[in-house]
């Protein structure tokens, strides 16, 4: 298990590899961004993303899982006070394949909670092939400080 003292500036995390699935893209878009680049492929053809892709939100439940995958199942996490900054740079096609890194920015220990810590962090997804940045995303975390009979 980390603890919020296990997350000092520079520490870095891999994400991925996780694979954006077609099928995966079209169901995502058909529940919650039925917009038209997102559900045809020739009306992706024709849009300012030159083919189907992803959702920016579908990337970012992505980024979640990989995130998950990599480090918050096993740490002392209690959340988010939210995300500053997302920045969908590239568009995200099926059969890609995610990589990256969560990396912390800064830490400090919570005014108003003792025992926690909040960790400012960094996100950068791109795709494994091309190495091509495609996300990039800023956002807090909320840690549980070790406590004093964990080693």
């Amino acid at each position: 298990m980390r603890y919020f003292e296990d997350f000092t500036p520079g520490t870095q995390f891999s994400l991925g590899p996780y694979t954006v699935e077609r099928e995966a893209v079209l169901d995502f878009a058909r529940s919650f961004d039925p917009q038209p680049f997102h559900l045809d492929e020739d009306a992706a053809n024709r849009s300012l993303l030159g083919g189907l892709s992803a959702s920016g939100w579908h990337t970012t439940a992505m980024m979640m899982r990989m995130m998950c995958d990599s480090f918050l199942l096993d740490c002392a996490s209690h959340g988010s006070p939210g995300v500053s900054e997302i920045k969908w740079l590239r568009p995200v096609r099926p059969g890609y394949v995610l990589i990256g890194e969560a990396e912390v920015l800064e830490g400090r220990l919570s005014q108003s909670r003792p025992g926690f810590g909040i960790c400012q962090m960094r996100n950068a997804l791109r795709e494994q092939g091309s190495g091509e940045t495609l996300l990039l995303c800023d956002y807090a975390v909320f840690l549980q400080s070790r406590p004093a009979d964990s080693p």
